[in-house]
């Protein structure tokens, strides 16, 4: 029997995990992460719950393509999986410099493979197909199990027109629908939107109008992992004799990566470090640069406050922001706007010109992915919940004329679904959930910590500084109040009585109890937190220091 379980990615945009079991082999398909909300305070990145990983000890690891919600949660997947990394070049060279971060030096696990290939992993084979993205080098797979073809699209669209020749291998898929196909999971991100998502070659005509019209330095902001934008950005920077200069960590190291596996290709002469930038005049100059999603610490925010060591914006300059706002971002890149139309500069986005395109079908291509593989089951994958069931819906509409009519499983996180001679179903749930991830401490966060962090964002901190003799266990002077986000009317009165509630405190207590420090500070903090929501209404952390003098 067949088993396979979405450990992230099925209720989410981000974290695409999925795994498939037989018998004592399990494979793992995409490690990815989910970036956090504001109310996440601290948190870097999450990533998908591993026990039941832990519990399987996975034979192998198969990545679709190289964007973070598939690929940036293979440093904690890695040390679980008991045999090779499978992905394309270009995504190999992407999760290497994530693995030596995080000290995972050996890299002969990392296993090369291309559209056509297969791999033989215990009762599993599985074939990559090539499918267009945002980025080269991306691949669905058409997993062969003892029980039937499962294909798994990963994240795509249908380019006609791909900038680098590498067209979406329709017939494969055509192919694998005549010889019938058990299982499709397919992407669900943008079923909400009608037609056809554009080719990348559309943003061609913008960004010509652009070129032609700006007077002084031209910025354009994207995502790191967006390459075909950046063949688009050099070709038209040769054209209009302009240098390049690639700003930010993941535009700089992206851009390397690209152009070492030949996969962005940019003409002799033509790219300049970005401390080069001031010895070209503005109206020679093209800057590729992080920070379309408005990120605090990214390349595009310095720059706007004038921060940044190298790029400084003038009034002729003009901005471009060639990425879709995540959801939840538009306050961030609003804020950047701000600051770059403050220096003078011409902002343009996507809703003023079509200066960006979707990596991901619409509508009208995944129905055509239905009637390409014609599956007897269809999960749909990689979405929120209304997306997974607007993709459903869909599929309904285009299996309404077939018979026997392909069943639809609506699965979240966690659902187990079993495959076998019988048919498939939904058998319980496999443990699942969240991780959080702070990369500046050692790694993961407990939930007492994020509520102790929303408690001092709220509420504020309070530091009571209490001196008592070692010796007779007396109070020593007035006890001292520090407060820090705590905002009360009539705060001096408050605190005053404060101070007088700590010396009685203490002065009731038995001399054992004054002596002991853990007793005394336990003390404090629970007649001191009462104090205040008595009389505040307000629950401060209140963190004791006991001095002994």
């Amino acid at each position: 029997m067949l088993e396979i379980v979405a450990l992230g990615g099925l209720g989410e945009f981000g974290m695409n995990m999925l795994t498939l079991s037989w018998g004592e082999t399990t494979i793992v398909v995409d490690a990815g992460v989910m970036f956090p909300d504001a109310e996440l305070l601290g948190v870097d990145r999450i990533i998908p719950d591993l026990t039941y990983l832990q519990q399987r000890r996975p034979a192998a690891l198969v990545l679709t393509h190289g964007h973070e919600d598939h690929i940036g949660a293979v440093p904690h997947v890695a040390p679980i999986i008991n045999g090779p990394i499978y992905a394309t070049p270009l995504t190999l060279a992407m999760v290497e410099p994530k693995l030596r971060e995080h000290g995972i030096a050996d890299t002969t696990r990392l296993v090369a493979v291309r559209p056509k290939d297969r791999v033989e992993i215990g009762p599993f084979s599985v074939e990559f197909i090539r499918v267009t993205h945002s980025m080269p080098d991306c691949v669905a797979l058409a997993i062969h199990t003892p029980v039937g073809i499962i294909v798994h699209t990963g994240d795509f669209k249908i380019d006609q027109t791909p900038i680098d020749g590498q067209y979406f291998d329709v017939h494969r898929f055509a192919q694998l629908g005549t010889e019938g196909v058990l299982a499709l999971f397919a992407d669900s991100t943008n079923i909400d939107r009608r037609g056809f998502t554009g080719s990348e070659t559309e943003v061609v005509e913008a960004f010509e109008e652009i070129f032609t019209s700006a007077p002084g330095k031209l910025l354009v902001a994207a995502f790191a992992s967006s390459m075909y934008r950046m063949q688009i950005l050099v070709d038209l920077a040769a054209q209009f004799d302009r240098k390049v200069a690639f700003v930010g960590r993941g535009m700089i190291e992206n851009s390397q990566i690209a152009q070492r596996l030949g996969y962005l290709r940019v003409p002799p002469g033509i790219q300049i470090r970005d401390s080069e930038i001031s010895t070209y005049p503005a109206e020679d100059v093209l800057c590729l640069t992080t920070g379309s999603q408005g990120e605090p610490m990214s390349a595009l925010s310095r720059i706007a406050i004038d921060d940044h060591r190298h790029v400084k914006l003038g009034p002729d300059d003009t901005v471009v922001l060639s990425a879709r706002a995540i959801p939840g971002n538009e306050k961030a890149i609003g804020r950047v706007i701000n600051h770059i139309a403050r220096r003078g500069c011409d902002v343009i986005h996507e809703g003023i010109k079509h200066v960006h395109v979707s990596g991901h079908g619409s509508e009208e291509e995944l129905k055509l992915m239905l009637s390409l593989v014609r599956p007897r089951y269809f999960v749909p994958v990689h979405g929120e919940y209304r997306q997974l069931s607007q993709h459903a819906r869909v599929a309904k509409r285009v299996f309404a004329s077939r018979d026997p009519k392909p069943e639809i499983l609506l699965a979240e996180d966690g659902d187990i679904i079993h495959l076998d001679e019988a048919g498939a179903r939904l058998a319980g749930k496999a443990p699942v959930g969240r991780v959080l991830i702070d990369d500046t401490r050692t790694g993961e966060i407990g939930d007492e910590v994020l509520r102790d962090r929303r408690h001092l964002a709220e509420d504020g901190l309070v530091v009571p500084v209490v001196a008592i003799n070692k010796q007779t266990g007396a109070l020593e002077g007035v006890p001292d109040i520090i407060t820090r986000g705590f905002v009360m009317e009539n705060s001096e009165a408050l605190l005053a009585d404060a101070v007088r509630v700590l010396m009685e405190v203490v002065e009731q207590a038995g001399i054992e109890e004054r002596t002991d420090q853990g007793l005394i500070k336990e003390k404090l903090r629970v007649e001191l937190r009462r104090f205040f929501r008595k009389r505040s209404g307000r629950r401060p952390f209140v963190l004791p220091v006991i001095m002994e003098i």
